[in-house]
C-alpha cells in the first residue's frame, strides 16, 4: 500500500533509500519529486506482510493461536478455520455492482465493456475491501487499445496526488516466480511507463497520458490515511482468533459431554477394573465381597455446553456490529425477515457503508477511465473535462414485488407532482430494471 504524496518526514523515513528531488530552474521551489523505483519498492516491502495476512484472514488459511495451558495433549494438533473475515468482505463486494458511466462524452465505458468489466470491477472491488487499495494497470493491446488489468494491494505501491486521487509516480511488480521473488516489474511515470525483467530494462512504453498508467481503488480514504482502510479490522481479526479458540474448547467439552465422567466407590483393591471396558459397556456386574460389602456407583455432573455457545454469540455479536453485519448473516438464526424492507432496514449500517464504496471506487474507476481514453484517443485531455462524468451503480438492495409496487406508487406521485422528474434513468437506479421500451 503506498505513501502520501507529500512524501514523509526524514525522522521516520530511516532505512529508505534516498530521495531525490528535482528544482525549478527558475523560482528555486520543488515542482516535482523523484522518489525513484528503490524507495517505493521498500515502501511496498513493509506493507506487503501486512497485505498478505489479510488475505489469510479472508481465505480462512490464517492459524489458530493456541494459548491454553489446559486443553489435553490429544486435541493440540486440531485447528479451526472460521469465515467470518470474508463474510465481512463479500457482503460489501457482492453489493456493489458496476452499472457503466452517466455523461459519458469521451466513452470511457466502451473501454471497460472490451476490457471485461464485470470481473475487472469485482476483482479491483474486492481487492480494494481486502487490502484498504488495488490498482488496475493500463497498458495497450497489440492494436493499440488500452488494456486494464487489476493488482492488488500487496504488488503495487506510489506516491498519491490527494487532490486528483491519482499517482505521480507508481511501481508494480508484475509476475513473481514460485519463492516470491518479483520477475517482471513495471515503474510508472507520467508520459512513460518502464518495464523490467529480473531487474534489468527491457522496454519503455512512451504514452500521451499526463499521469502514470496505475490508478489506485481505494476504500474509505481520509486525510490521515489517504490510501484508504481494510475492511478487515485488527479487531475482525482478534475476534476472529478468539472465535477459533472457543470452537476448539468446544470441541474438548464435547467429548466430556457425549462420555461424562462416572466413579466407583468401595472396590476392592485385587478386583480388576478396565476402565476402557467401563466406559464403552452397557452393562456392568459387581458382586458382594466376603464381608457383604458392594461398591458405589456414581457420575458427576454432566457438562454443559451452553456457556461455549454463549460465548461465541457473544464473539459473533462483537463481530457484528465491528462490520454492519447480523447474527444471521454469522449463522445465529434470530429472526426470519422476509420483506425487503426489514432486510434492508436490519443492514442499515451495512447499506451506508456501501454507500460510501460506491463514491470512493467511483473515483478510481473513472481516473483509470480518463487515462485510458488519452492513451485509445493519443490526447492529452485535461481532467476537468470528465468532471461531469459520474459512475453508475445497481441498487444496494434489489427490491422484491411488494417493494416494487410501493415504489411504484412513489414514482406516480412525484411525477404527477414534477412532471417528468423520474425518468428511465433514475428509475433504473432504484429498481435495477431496464425499460423495454424503445
Amino acid at each position: 500500500m503506498p505513501h502520501r504524496g507529500e512524501g514523509p518526514p526524514a525522522s521516520i523515513e530511516k532505512g529508505l533509500p534516498h530521495v531525490t528531488a528535482k528544482k525549478s530552474a527558475t523560482k528555486g521551489l520543488i515542482t516535482t519529486k523523484t522518489y525513484g523505483m528503490d524507495y517505493l519498492k521498500a515502501k511496498l516491502s513493509k506493507k506487503y506482510t501486512r497485505v498478505r495476512l489479510r488475505y489469510e484472514y479472508y481465505d480462512m488459511k490464517e492459524k489458530m493461536k493456541k494459548i491454553s495451558a489446559l486443553i489435553p495433549p490429544e486435541f493440540q494438533s486440531l485447528s479451526y478455520s472460521l469465515g467470518w473475515c470474508a463474510r465481512a468482505v463479500d457482503s460489501i463486494a457482492d453489493r456493489l455492482i458496476y452499472d457503466g458511466f452517466d455523461n459519458d462524452d469521451f466513452l470511457i465505458g466502451q473501454i471497460y465493456a472490451l476490457n471485461n468489466a464485470d470481473v475487472l470491477m469485482d476483482s479491483s472491488i474486492l481487492s480494494a475491501l481486502i487490502s484498504s487499495c488495488s490498482f488496475i494497470y493500463i497498458d495497450t493491446k497489440d492494436d493499440g487499445y488500452p488494456r486494464l488489468e487489476c493488482i492488488d494491494g500487496g504488488n503495487a505501491t506510489g506516491i498519491i496526488d490527494t487532490a486528483t486521487n491519482m499517482l505521480t509516480e507508481g511501481y508494480a511488480v508484475l509476475e513473481r516466480d514460485e519463492t516470491g521473488k518479483a520477475v517482471q516489474e513495471a515503474y510508472f511515470l507520467p508520459k512513460k511507463t518502464e518495464f523490467y525483467e529480473n531487474g534489468k530494462l527491457v522496454e519503455t512504453f512512451e504514452h500521451d497520458a499526463p499521469y502514470p498508467l496505475l490508478v489506485p481503488i481505494i476504500y474509505r480514504p481520509d486525510a490521515r490515511r489517504p490510501f484508504g482502510h481494510s475492511r478487515i479490522t485488527r479487531t475482525c481479526m482478534d475476534i476472529t482468533q478468539s472465535a477459533m479458540r472457543t470452537l476448539l474448547r468446544t470441541e474438548v467439552g464435547a467429548e466430556f459431554f457425549s462420555v461424562p465422567q462416572k466413579y466407583i466407590v468401595g472396590l476392592s483393591q485385587d478386583a480388576e477394573f478396565d476402565n476402557r471396558k467401563a466406559t464403552l459397556s452397557t452393562f456392568l456386574r459387581f458382586s458382594k465381597d466376603d464381608e457383604g460389602d458392594k461398591p458405589v456407583l456414581g457420575q458427576f455432573q454432566q457438562q454443559s455446553m451452553a456457556p461455549h455457545l454463549e460465548h461465541m454469540k457473544i464473539l459473533a455479536s462483537l463481530f457484528a456490529g465491528e462490520t454492519g453485519l447480523t447474527l444471521d448473516d454469522l449463522g445465529f438464526n434470530t429472526s426470519n425477515p422476509a420483506s425487503y424492507d426489514a432486510i434492508r432496514a436490519s443492514h442499515e449500517t451495512l447499506r451506508l457503508t456501501a454507500r460510501k464504496g460506491q463514491r470512493t471506487f467511483g473515483v478510481g474507476f473513472l481516473n483509470a477511465g480518463y487515462l485510458a481514453a488519452c492513451i485509445r484517443d493519443k490526447t492529452t485531455y485535461d481532467r476537468s473535462a470528465f468532471a461531469n462524468t459520474k459512475a453508475a451503480w445497481y441498487p444496494i438492495f434489489e427490491p422484491d414485488a411488494s417493494a416494487l409496487g410501493a415504489i411504484g406508487d412513489a414514482i406516480y406521485k412525484i411525477n404527477q407532482a414534477s412532471e417528468g422528474f423520474l425518468g428511465s434513468r433514475n428509475i433504473k437506479r432504484m429498481t435495477g430494471m431496464e425499460s423495454d421500451a424503445e
